[in-house]
């Protein structure tokens, strides 16, 4: 290790000691937007307002819900589902082209004013972020003014609600906001995590998605507090090395730390099937929305990347990789996906039966015209 690198090491521990012994509970915020894409377009057009809004690609072309607003998912819509599906169920909804370089404009403001209450934020997407602010508590500026402050400046800034959570660790934040939504403020004191998470459905907690739950309901786990009286040896007989983090989590504990600038080599995003997919318009589906969820994520970063890489796994299990670097820089979800949906052509088989699909980005450039953290 050269001498500069010991030195910024050292001062980088000694700022995380001085954080850590200061104040003994950690405070946590995760902050995220309602409904964002969608809210941006009711604010840009009032007639939208109290309207079913699908924002995403058109029925015919294939396309998926990247947002909606509040009055569509009364009709059971949700992001990531096929265009095509949230038109039957509702036949009313309004359908609005993503703007991107719109929703980044606000994400900007959105992010300036998180940063203004604290310099340790790790923001997720363009609309979600966690917060340190544990270093900003006091007895007179305490967890829950500092959020009441930060919905108000943003609600002033944007016209726009963000629902915040407040606990001790990053998955109790999480977890507090998504119950919260929408325009919600939860706070999860102190010593209060097991109770708060014990009557809670075991689909709250982050990282256990349709699949998982499905499993530990077969095995008569139904909610957090049934995972908490499991011992750490049978979270790992059963889910392997997540199992330990489940078993914890699920007892209010998380070691996590909010991370700023993390270095990025790649970016990628993954989804497993619940079941083996054949059909190339599933994948195309799955496929469209993956490569927009990444578009934001380089966005957010303010990258540019030249590979794109796209991942498949078989019903056997083989998993194989086929990458494209391109001459020019890329960010957008309509290039990646243009890119990505080339690379699944060539492997499209009669018959065959895919158990995940994944893309990921590389080769970056940093993006200096991005509308994010310049």
């Amino acid at each position: 290790m050269q001498i500069h690198q010991l030195i910024e090491y050292n001062l980088d521990t000694m700022l995380e000691t001085q954080r850590t012994t200061m104040n003994s509970t950690r405070y946590i915020i995760h902050a995220d937007m309602d409904a964002f894409f969608a809210a941006v377009e009711q604010k840009d057009n009032p007639a939208l307002l109290s309207k079913p809004v699908l924002v995403g690609g058109k029925p015919e072309s294939r396309g998926v819900v990247a947002s909606c607003s509040y009055e569509a998912r009364y009709y059971g819509i949700h992001s990531a589902m096929p265009m095509a599906t949230a038109v039957r169920k509702c036949p009313d909804a309004i359908i609005m082209p993503p703007r991107f370089d719109r929703y980044s404009a606000v994400s900007k403001d959105i992010m300036q004013i998180l940063e203004s209450f604290t310099p340790w934020i790790q923001p997720i997407a363009l609309d979600e972020a966690f917060l340190d602010i544990t270093e900003t508590v006091s007895k007179t500026n305490t967890p829950l003014n500092i959020a009441k402050k930060i919905k108000e400046s943003i609600t002033q800034k944007t016209g726009l609600n963000i629902s915040i959570g407040i606990g001790t660790t990053k998955s109790i934040a999480k977890i507090a906001s998504g119950l919260g939504k929408p325009d919600g403020l939860v706070l999860v004191q102190n010593g209060q995590e097991a109770e708060f998470l014990k009557p809670l459905s075991v689909r709250y907690l982050p990282g256990i998605g349709p699949k998982t739950s499905l499993k530990l309901n077969s095995l008569g786990i139904e909610t957090l507090g049934q995972l908490a009286d499991k011992s750490i040896e049978w979270g790992t007989q059963v889910f392997g090395k997540k199992g330990p983090d489940f078993i914890l989590m699920s007892r209010g504990i998380d070691g996590n730390e909010v991370v700023i600038n993390e270095a990025t080599k790649s970016i990628s995003i993954e989804r497993t099937f619940p079941q083996n997919v054949s059909d190339p318009n599933e994948l195309f589906i799955q496929l469209s929305d993956i490569c927009i969820n990444l578009g934001m994520k380089l966005d957010q970063q303010g990258l540019k990347g030249r590979t794109v890489s796209l991942k498949l796994r078989l019903e056997n299990f083989k998993t194989f990789t086929r990458s494209k670097t391109h001459s020019t820089v890329i960010w957008e979800p309509t290039n990646i996906y243009s890119i990505a949906i080339t690379l699944l052509h060539k492997e499209l088989r009669p018959g065959r039966l895919f158990r995940l699909i994944g893309v990921t980005i590389s080769n970056f450039e940093l993006n200096r015209q991005s509308t994010l953290f310049n």
